[in-house]
């Protein structure tokens, strides 16, 4: 087991912190938009979907600087939220957290999306026709149906979300003890003389978490497949 100093091990809890707190708030309307861009047909749906992507293709310096002008303390958002509720997410670990969820909010739409078109639509109308409403459909077949897609793109985001960087330090900037994830750690380490022994453990941890993400990823949505395959034969 590599020894890890108490600043090391508070920014590997920081890191799944902010990877768990983004997963969960980024999954529910993630799901819901995958629903709208595989189901939907509505006049903007191209650029709903463009938009929808568009952290994965921009510098995520640009997201957090965007964020940063919406949630600072003198943004449209972030003002109202500062002055009336007191809630500030600038340089706040639930700022690093909301970083992190957008960056990796198009991951869980993509898993969740290729799920749902995988869905027979045939089943959702044999439901229909046997009375079931939209939401008793949705709740009873859909979901199920989706869910491989949706366990895994939580954990694809969530292994994603440790590893973000630009985003975060732009939007919560490198804050130790409150935004200072393992990758903002590893980069305050490449900075310092004689950090390279830092630097490297911090790696190995990352790295480490990062293959175990995405293999419980591909796991959990092996194993929901073969489940949902015996018990639809």
């Amino acid at each position: 087991m590599i020894g890890l100093t108490t600043e090391e091990w508070t920014a590997v809890r920081l890191s799944l912190e902010v990877a768990s707190r983004s997963v969960l708030v980024s999954l529910a309307p993630a799901v819901a938009i995958a629903w709208l861009l595989a189901r939907g047909r509505f006049p903007g749906r191209t650029l709903l979907d463009a938009l929808v992507h568009l952290p994965l293709v921009v510098p995520p310096v640009v997201v957090g600087w965007g964020l940063l002008m919406l949630f600072g303390i003198r943004g449209p958002i972030g003002a109202p939220l500062y002055e009336w509720f007191g809630v500030r997410l600038v340089f706040t670990t639930e700022g690093a957290a909301l970083a992190t969820a957008v960056m990796s909010f198009p991951l869980i739409v993509r898993t969740v999306r290729l799920g749902l078109e995988s869905v027979d639509p045939g089943l959702e109308e044999a439901a229909r026709t046997l009375g079931a409403r939209p939401l008793d459909r949705f709740v009873t077949v859909t979901l199920p149906l989706m869910s491989p897609g949706i366990l895994a793109g939580a954990v694809t985001a969530f292994a994603a979300g440790l590893g973000e960087f630009g985003a975060v330090i732009t939007f919560a900037s490198n804050i130790p003890g409150e935004t200072q994830t393992l990758p903002l750690a590893i980069y305050t380490a490449t900075q310092t003389p004689g950090g390279e022994a830092t630097a490297a453990r911090l790696a190995f941890v990352s790295f480490s978490l990062a293959v175990v993400g995405l293999l419980l990823a591909e796991l959990i949505a092996r194993r929901m497949g073969r489940l949902l395959g015996r018990t639809a034969g």
